[in-house]
């Protein structure tokens, strides 16, 4: 009696029945090119705005559904500070990035990362260098940002330094690993030196990879603070072509993170009472509110209005 073979599906004929995005699915595995040598990929997702509906009618019972349609559920959902349903959408990125770049991308401690290892591989000659219109002075009132553009002629001596050095410190590491030492003027192979410990000579320049999976409420978490323009330039970018991925991955929610989040502004209550009574036609006293010179500048900007 002949044995009965199961027929497995071939991956191009299989079927989901999952939630999917047909914009996102467009892009899987692409590379979306940033700086000179970096790039962010989709790799897999799990829900779309759909999974966040569902998920929220659980919470309210079945009744909502016949309340709300899903625009105005989500809008309302993400305008309350509701994080549970959006938590239910989950998305893989992989990112090539400069390793200074990294270490301000993984403050953000609400993603699980898989970074590519420098103890096990060698690391690519691959490091970025500022272009001439990045290259801007240490600003005067953000300690940790960049100002002016700097004087042309310097910013291409630190542009060319930044290569030299980058260069430089490449072969350094080749020749610690393949063991070449300087004798007499001339090298000479021996033992190399552990990975682990000769990627130690690399600058903060030179590129990483990593696996990067989030949930969507922290993914806009994300967003909201390094897509902002006060954020650095070179994390700044990739946040923003973010940004275009989540458009196409759940479009009503990025509607509403863009009503929300990135394109509000949060009052205080002090902040609150002086905009009451700026449209009172109270006169305004600076020191009569308990907000610093930044709020009242902010509140300056945003209003467009004079804080005499």
């Amino acid at each position: 009696m002949k044995k009965k073979v199961t027929k497995v599906p071939k991956f191009k004929d299989f079927k989901t029945t999952r939630a999917t995005s047909s914009a996102l699915e467009k892009i899987l595995y692409k590379q979306i090119p940033i700086l000179d040598h970096g790039f962010i990929r989709v790799i897999d997702y799990m829900g779309t705005d759909q999974s966040i509906v569902q998920a929220a009618r659980v919470s309210y019972g079945e009744g909502t559904k016949k309340l709300r349609e899903d625009r105005g559920l989500i809008r309302y959902l993400l305008s309350h500070w509701h994080t549970t349903p959006f938590e239910m959408c989950e998305i893989k990125f992989h990112i090539k990035l400069p390793i200074f770049v990294a270490r301000q991308w993984i403050r953000h401690r609400t993603a699980n990362v898989n970074e590519y290892s420098a103890r096990y591989s060698v690391l690519d000659k691959e490091f970025y260098v500022p272009e001439m219109d990045q290259l801007g002075s240490q600003s005067t009132t953000n300690k940790q940002g960049r100002s002016n553009t700097l004087d042309k002629k310097f910013a291409k001596q630190a542009q060319d330094l930044i290569q030299k050095n980058s260069e430089q410190l490449y072969d350094d590491y080749q020749n610690l690993l393949n063991g070449k030492l300087l004798n007499n003027d001339e090298y000479v192979e021996g033992e190399g030196l552990a990975r682990e410990l000769a990627r130690t000579t690399l600058p903060l320049n030179y590129y990483t990879q990593w696996y990067w999976k989030v949930d969507l409420h922290n993914l806009m978490h994300f967003l909201r603070l390094r897509a902002d323009s006060h954020a650095q330039y070179e994390i700044q970018i990739y946040a923003e072509k973010m940004v275009e991925i989540l458009k196409k991955w759940v479009p009503l929610t990025y509607e509403a993170f863009e009503d929300y989040r990135s394109d509000s502004f949060q009052l205080s209550k002090e902040a609150m009472k002086i905009v009451k009574d700026k449209l009172a036609n109270k006169k305004i006293k600076k020191s009569n509110y308990k907000l610093s010179p930044r709020e009242l500048r902010e509140l300056e900007i945003k209003f467009n209005i004079k804080l005499s």
